[in-house]
């Protein structure tokens, strides 16, 4: 015989074991069986709550962190312009001592998932209240809060490891080289300026580079975890998240705005490329960056055609989510060898299943 989840879930009700230890049982489990296997080979490990439980904590801590913030908020206007600032700042570190204690318990004790999450986004505004108040009192406002989120956040991921906040760590990285960027006298005019390799301003520039910082950063992690049966693969997973927007939206969406047939034939090789190594490194986050380009070529340049070419990609894109793991194999055994092709994903065979507890 072996056992299964829910005898676990009954040793932790009758109280044979804690749901920390449970939850460790579990994660040696998976590790053991390898995480392709548990997930069938059809998708890369991604959980964002565990039951219906975790969305109530959820509430609860939205909740109550709304309360909070309606407090400070009330408490810094009381003080008055003068003092404004210190005030929020000390409000912003209470706010991270005592969410960093909630996240002892939910996040260490529990291994809860989605009160995780909540938690390191609260800690993003809380620091956000510090730099607010560090900038009224300092000045440049911009690059100072993107500053101290970055730093809050990576404190609060070196304690916790929660996965989601290198999602909220990149952006605050953006944000804090976008403001010393503004302080040095350059002014967005449209949000395109950040994506537009043909404006004069290094807004695009600062974007794909800290894309591409981010992808080789998700590329180190996911190397390191090839399996991907750890933390390391869902920080890389995250990482991914926000990298490939600004790498394939700065590039394609640069192409695209040229408007010549040689721009719309070097955009279509660039998703070529793109979904290629998507395949390769096991990534879909690429290719769901891309798609919104493939059909706005195709309302471009096919025009009355238009609807027949989205038809076609979407078949294209349901058939690929269904066979992504045989195209991989193919793609893979296809491809020559090149540096640290054996430290992706394997593709030829899924990890040997363990053997049953007696």
């Amino acid at each position: 015989m072996s056992l299964t989840r829910d005898d676990i879930r009954a040793a932790v009700q009758n109280g044979t074991i804690t749901e920390a230890q449970a939850a460790g049982i579990v994660a040696l489990s998976d590790a053991r069986r390898g995480a392709r296997e548990n997930l069938h080979g059809l998708d890369e490990p991604f959980e964002l709550f565990k039951g219906f439980n975790e969305i109530f904590i959820v509430v609860g801590l939205s909740i109550l962190y709304a309360g909070w913030a309606g407090l400070t908020a009330v408490s810094v206007f009381a003080f008055g312009t003068n003092d404004a600032g210190v005030s929020a700042i000390l409000f912003g570190l209470a706010g991270i001592a005592a969410l960093a204690g909630l996240a002892t318990y939910f996040t260490r004790r529990r291994r809860m998932v989605a009160p995780s999450i909540a938690l390191t986004v609260m800690v993003g505004l809380s620091a956000t209240q510090i730099g607010i108040g560090l900038g009224n009192e300092i000045g440049e406002t911009i690059f100072v809060t993107g500053l101290c989120c970055t730093i809050a956040l990576t404190g609060f991921w070196a304690v916790f490891r929660i996965p989601f906040a290198m999602l909220l760590i990149a952006l605050s990285v953006f944000t804090a080289c976008f403001g010393l960027l503004a302080s040095g006298g350059g002014v967005i005019q449209s949000p395109l300026e950040l994506f537009l390799l043909s404006d004069d301003g290094p807004l695009a520039i600062l974007t794909i580079g800290l894309g591409l910082l981010g992808f080789a950063i998700a590329l180190w992690f996911d190397m390191s975890d090839p399996h991907r049966v750890t933390r390391r693969a869902q920080n890389g997973f995250w990482l991914h998240i926000i990298s490939a927007p600004a790498i394939v939206n700065t590039v394609a969406l640069t192409l695209f705005q040229a408007e010549t047939i040689a721009s719309y034939l070097t955009l279509l090789c660039f998703l070529a490329v793109i979904a290629v190594m998507a395949i390769a490194i096991d990534r879909r986050s690429f290719l769901v960056s891309g798609v919104g380009y493939v059909v706005a070529l195709a309302v471009t340049v096919a025009e009355d055609q238009a609807f027949w070419a989205i038809l076609l990609l979407g078949v294209g894109l349901v058939l690929l989510g269904a066979q992504w793991e045989k195209l991989r194999r193919g793609l893979m055994n296809t491809l020559p060898s090149f540096p640290g092709k054996t430290r992706l994903p394997p593709w030829d065979t899924l990890p040997p299943a363990a053997p049953a507890v007696p």
